[in-house]
């Protein structure tokens, strides 16, 4: 495997350490996976969070994976995004993913989901 350039981004601002443990990141297991009915950019993820009680995220990575490709994948969310409505559908929570490119660049693009390397249970803390 070889390493890709560096994309060229503009940094965001420092936090302190007490900013970036505030964010609840965990392990979930995608369960189902469809086109957001309303946006043509976004799927609807239905999550296994490990807290027995389902959870929807809306993301926009329609353009780089088809929902079978994700479903039974297990993904880093933020867990504890307060909740929001996005068109229409109400998302909790964002997975994270990497990106070559910011989102308003020109040309090209790639979006990779993130994912454990190994099997680990949804609702495992992420550190």
């Amino acid at each position: 495997m070889t390493d890709a350039a560096a994309p060229q981004t503009t940094a965001k601002p420092e936090i302190t350490f007490e900013d970036f443990a505030r964010v609840d990141l965990r392990v979930a297991r995608i369960v189902h996976a469809e086109p957001h009915p309303n946006a043509d950019r976004l799927l609807k993820l239905q999550l296994d969070d490990g807290s027995g009680a389902p959870r929807q995220i809306c993301a926009g990575i329609r353009e780089y994976y088809q929902p079978e490709q994700l479903v039974g994948r297990h993904i880093v969310i933020v867990a504890n995004l307060a909740p929001r409505k996005i068109r229409g559908e109400e998302s909790r929570g964002m997975l994270l993913a990497a990106s070559d490119a910011p989102k308003d660049a020109e040309g090209p693009r790639s979006v990779v989901v993130l994912t454990p390397m190994t099997e680990i249970a949804p609702g495992s803390i992420v550190s």
